[in-house]
Order: structure tokens, then C-alpha cells, then sequence
């Protein structure tokens, strides 16, 4: 499957943004999906997931109550809704699936992956 993120940009602490993340080439309704984000320097960490379903989500501690990850099978598109956004939460976001029931926080479980798509939060 490919994967397109897109969504990202600049904005202020506080913010909010809609990630989008469209999936070609396979059934899209298969796989389970994350979000993952990798700032400058630092490894690529877990963000959010849900599973093929729709309702399974799965997300960091450290982004709880603040994103809402979705997806309308339909559209083969997952989203990532992230609110209240802090300085620390710049980095390279990326969509990753595989194909299965749920979702994982560990990326090395994911088989495909879009390109990323930059989001900055200033101070």
C-alpha cells in the first residue's frame, strides 16, 4: 500500500492542526494504522493508532486528550487530529499500516510508510 501524509505546517502553541494520510494500492480496510513522529535528532516515536475497524485507537501518554487519531475506510484516509499543541510536539509526522486487526506502538510491527509531513509549533 502507498501512503501519502499530508496536513502539516506552521503554528502558533496552542494550535491545531488535521493530519491526513491517504492510502493507494491495496485494500485499505486490511491494515491497521499509526502515526509516528520523529523530531530532529531524536528517534522516531510512537504518536497513535487504530486498528482496521475504526474503533480501536491507541495512543502515547504523552499526546492523550490532545490528538484524535480516525479514519473513513471509504476514502481509504486516516487522520490525526492534534490539538493544544506544544513546542515539543514539532517534529516529521508519519502514517504507517499493516495489515491487521489492530494497531501497535512499536514500528518495526508497521510494513509501510508515507513520506512525513512537517509540523511546527512555535513558542
Amino acid at each position: 500500500v502507498q501512503l501519502q501524509a499530508s496536513g502539516g505546517g506552521l503554528v502558533q502553541a496552542g494550535g491545531s492542526l488535521r493530519l491526513s494520510c491517504k492510502a493507494s494500492g491495496r485494500t485499505f480496510r486490511d491494515y491497521a494504522m499509526g502515526w509516528f513522529r520523529q523530531a530532529p535528532g531524536k528517534e522516531r516515536e510512537f504518536v497513535a493508532g487504530i486498528g482496521r475497524r475504526g474503533y480501536d485507537t491507541l495512543y502515547a501518554e504523552s499526546v492523550e486528550g490532545r490528538f484524535t487519531v480516525s479514519r473513513v475506510n471509504a476514502e481509504s484516509t486516516v487522520y490525526l487530529q492534534v490539538n493544544s499543541l506544544k513546542p515539543e510536539d514539532t517534529a516529521v509526522y508519519y502514517c504507517a499500516g499493516k495489515r491487521a486487526m489492530f494497531a501497535s506502538s512499536n514500528r518495526n510491527d508497521y510494513d509501510y510508510w508515507g513520506q512525513g509531513t512537517q509540523v511546527t509549533v512555535s513558542s
